[in-house]
């Protein structure tokens, strides 16, 4: 299983990466494992806002839906519309180019505190 060490990860297997002042987000190498192949991504829209452990979406795969939870609060900057045609870049390439949305963080240094580091997701999803 793929844990890129430049990432922080939530319980609920999405994976945020700092960049350039946003914060990229996505779903991890684990969470696409489990679904099986990603059919739909529902995007949240531009401009909107989300709280950190808040939904802003679903994925859709053969086995399941799940919610989308946010790492982190803020601003949608950018949703990666190459999910719309081929949602299965998601199992493909999760941390590249199956990135799902980016976002302006508006709290980040004091919810870094409720992620887990790549050694704390890598024991979690080993239990």
């Amino acid at each position: 299983m793929n844990i890129p060490a430049n990432c922080l990860y939530t319980k609920e297997h999405e994976w945020v990466r700092l960049a350039d002042g946003a914060a990229v987000i996505g779903v991890t190498d684990f969470a696409q494992g489990e679904l099986g192949d990603v059919v739909f991504v529902q995007l949240p829209p531009l401009g909107s806002t989300v709280k950190q452990g808040d939904s802003f979406g679903t994925i859709e795969a053969v086995k399941a839906v799940a919610d989308l939870y946010a790492p982190i609060s803020g601003e949608i900057l950018e949703v990666n519309s190459v999910l719309d045609g081929s949602p299965e870049v998601i199992n493909r390439e999760p941390y590249t180019d199956g990135w799902i949305v980016k976002i302006k963080p508006t709290s980040i240094e004091t919810e870094k505190s409720n992620l887990m580091t790549p050694e704390q997701y890598k024991d979690f999803t080993s239990a």
